[in-house]
Order: structure tokens, then sequence, then C-alpha cells
């Protein structure tokens, strides 16, 4: 291995480092507001609007920061395709990590009143604009650096940084819940996880700040159109979001309907069953999260391994395979965990956690490799994130008023299977792009698109 290759290895060695240890940072974060809006905001900000009011409430809150995370899609991924991935992904980081400690010094609603709940809209605002720019650019820190025929393997160190992220902010959760009595939990050992964001930013800010920017923006912005072919970059003055509305905007929709189902399965899975378990169906808090850390860990190895496959199978395809498994297990789980037998709810929770970790083992690698290196960033970013509009934001709210309309959760799996079906449709209009050049795809909506052969690796 000469000089250069030895550096490219070790740059994107510590690429997949940065983006798995940056993104459980920011989705720790982001999952921490989630286990606390089913466990303990309601009464704490919203005490005055009852029971299932206060939940309401409180995920109602939680809907604001995917309804932000597109606006920092476009708001990073117009610096990140401008100036560089690097630096949009460190303000993403402390943005994120300001924002959630933030949230734990926050005084609740019997100290300021509705001013509480006020600031904590803000301060998920602000969570979610700092996630909205973190997936996209953290996908192509790896994307740009990986050879093509192993981008799908790499991409799975990103995708282990949401497993991470829930993994660590539930089970801070849960040794407090088995440590502390209920009254201190409330009063102030809910708050601990939101602080100690800071400490685990600075792990962040350390790694990343070590890295290089990646060769296909520097060839990009160096107006190399040798090296960047398709991907050369902006015009002067242009801005990538408009670029992607003109010229992309049916691949951002497709794809936004292609990942939705595994937002909503993960969500209603992670959130909304805590909620309903704990205090639809009377069983302990610690019991279901014990249950969902479980379920984490073979939702992190069928991320890893549907990730390395599809640069084998293919990104569509794989895909394909998740979402026929998410559509067949969507309608048992509610079923499964309404028995309130610790053995079959612990098999829906976990069950629904693997079929999840197969939808998004692709996801890193297939997203950027839809759009050209000019938009790239805008262009993955928006289409991630807005998937987490319909799937993330609405689907808890969505689950609470069809259990307080029908008396069980039932339905709920029902509209999973659904929002499954509404994807597969979507994959069939998307290309497959398994083995593909960077620097020749993402040709605007219309044209004829490079459909490699699979497996094909030219830099293997």
């Amino acid at each position: 291995m000469d000089t250069q290759d030895a550096r490219r290895a070790a740059q994107l060695r510590r690429a997949a480092a940065a983006a798995l240890i940056g993104t459980a940072i920011e989705f720790y974060d982001f999952f921490l507001y989630g286990t606390a809006a089913a466990l303990v905001f309601g009464p704490v900000f919203f005490p005055e609007l009852g029971t299932v009011g206060a939940l309401l409430a409180a995920f109602s809150v939680y809907a604001v920061a995917f309804l932000a995370r597109p606006v920092g899609a476009v708001v990073f991924g117009h610096f990140g395709d401008r100036l560089g991935r690097k630096a949009t992904l460190v303000v993403s980081l402390l943005l994120m990590g300001l924002s959630t400690a933030a949230v734990g010094l926050l005084p609740g609603y019997g100290v300021w009143g509705w001013w509480s709940p006020v600031l904590l809209v803000v301060l998920r605002v602000c969570q979610g604009v700092g996630l909205g720019g973190e997936w996209g650019g953290a996908a192509l820190l790896i994307a740009e650096n990986a050879p093509a025929g192993r981008r799908g393997r790499y991409g799975a160190y990103l995708q282990l940084g949401p497993t991470s992220g829930f993994v660590l902010a539930n089970g801070v959760f849960l040794v407090l819940r088995l440590t502390l009595d209920e009254g201190a939990f409330h009063a102030w050992g809910w708050r601990v996880p939101f602080l100690a964001s800071l400490g685990l930013v600075a792990v962040g800010l350390f790694v990343r700040l070590r890295l290089e920017e990646t060769p296909l923006f520097r060839a990009a912005q160096a107006g190399s159109e040798a090296a960047a072919g398709a991907g050369a970059p902006s015009r002067a003055g242009a801005v990538p979001v408009l670029e992607v509305l003109r010229g992309h905007w049916r691949t951002v929709l497709v794809g936004c309907g292609a990942i939705t189902v595994g937002y909503a399965l993960f969500y209603v899975t992670t959130t909304y069953a805590l909620a309903y378990a704990t205090t639809g169906l009377g069983v302990s808090s610690t019991a279901v999260l014990s249950m969902l850390l479980l379920g984490a860990v073979g939702k992190g190895a069928t991320v890893w391994v549907s990730a390395r496959r599809s640069d084998g199978w293919g990104r569509r395809r794989t895909l394909q395979g998740a979402t026929v498994l998410a559509v067949l297990w969507s309608p048992v789980l509610f079923p499964l965990l309404e028995t309130v037998r610790r053995p079959l709810m612990f098999l829906a929770l976990a069950g629904a956690l693997v079929v999840l970790g197969c939808l998004l083992g692709p996801v890193a690698a297939y997203l950027p490799e839809l759009f050209p290196t000019r938009v790239r960033y805008t262009g993955a970013a928006l289409t991630y994130n807005l998937g987490g509009v319909v799937g993330g934001a609405t689907t808890p709210l969505v689950a609470t008023r069809l259990t307080a309309t029908y008396g069980t959760a039932v339905p709920v799996g029902w509209y999973l299977a659904v929002l499954g079906v509404v994807a597969l449709v979507c994959l069939r209009r998307l290309p497959e792009t398994s083995g593909a050049d960077l620097a020749q795809t993402g040709a605007a909506d219309g044209e004829r698109r490079r459909t490699p052969v699979l497996g094909a690796d030219p830099a293997a």
C-alpha cells in the first residue's frame, strides 16, 4: 500500500468513527426527549391538561422537532454543499448539544407557568434544526470517502449511530428509574441525561475537528470537471435547495415515501409503545425499557447485515425485502403487546426493532447515491428528514388518537402496514445504485440514470 492509499484508508477510518460517534451523540440528544415525553414531560410541563391531553401535548412538542428537521437540512445542506461537509457537522453538533443541555435546566410548569412549555418548543426546534443537518453530512463523510463496492458496508457505521444513541439514552433512563424513587426522578432525576450531553458533545467535537474534507467535495470545489464529472460544483451564487427542487424533486418525494415506514415503525415501537405499555397496560417502565434495550441489540445486528449485503444484493432490493417484513410484522405488534405477557411483549418489541434494522441498514449509502456532488448534502438530508416529518412526527399523534378512538392499539399496526405498502410503491420508482461512481450519479429527474450492474466495483 503506497502513501496515498494509506492516507485514504486512514481518512476513511476517521470518517467512519466520526460518523458513528457524532451521530450517536446527536441521536442520544434527540431520543432523550422521546423517552422523557413518554415517562415524565406530561406532568412536568403540561399538568393541567389531564393524562391523555398531557401525553398528546408532550408528543406534539416532540413532533415540532421533526418539522424543524427539513429546515436544518436546507440550511446546513446549503453551507455543506457550498463550504464543505466538515464545518457544518461541527456546528450541527454544537447546536444539538447546547439545546439538549438547556432542556435539562428548564424549570417546569409549576415554576414558570406557560413560559416553560413555550421555551421547551423553542429548544425542541433547535434540536430539530441541528439533527436535520447532522445525518446528511455524516452520510456524505462516509459515502464520499468509501470505495463504491463497500459503500453499504461503511454506511453501516453511520446507521449504528442512531442505535447507539437510542441504547445510551434509554440505558441512562433505565438506571435512573432503578436507582431513584418516583419523587426524585420527577423532581430532578430526568434532567441528568440532558445535562450529560455537554460531556458527550466535547468528545464528538474532538473527533470531528480532526477530519479532512471529502475528496469528492474538494474536487467539486476546485472546479475539476474531469474529477467530479456530473458532480461539478455549483455555479457562483447558486442555491442548492433550489436546484434540488427544480431538478430532483421527484427523487426527494419518492425517496421520502420509501423511508417513511422505517421512521414510523421506530417511533411507534420506542416512544408510543413505551407510553402505551406504561400508562395504558400498567407495565412498569423499567420492564419496557429493558425489553427495548435488548431488542436494540438485534436492531444493531440487522443494520450491520443489511447494510453490508446491500453492496451485493443492491440497495433497492434489500430495502424492498425489509419493507415486506415490516408490512407483515406491523399488524401483530400490538396484539402481542396487549397480551401483557412479558415474553410476548419482548417478542413484539424486539421483532419490530430487528425489522427496523433491516430497513435502516442500506439508507446511508442509498440516499447519497441518488444526488450529484454539488447538491448531495441538501438532497440526501432533505429526503431523509422529510421522511421524518411524515413517519416520525405524525405517527405517535396518530397512534394516540387511534387508540383513544378504538380502545385498543391494534389499528396502529395496520396504519404501519399501509405505510409499508406505500413505501413499496415508492421503491419501485427509484433506481438501483449499488456500485455506482458517485462522480457520475444523480442525473436530474426525467433524464436517464446510469444503473450499474450489481457488484460492479471499479475501485475494488
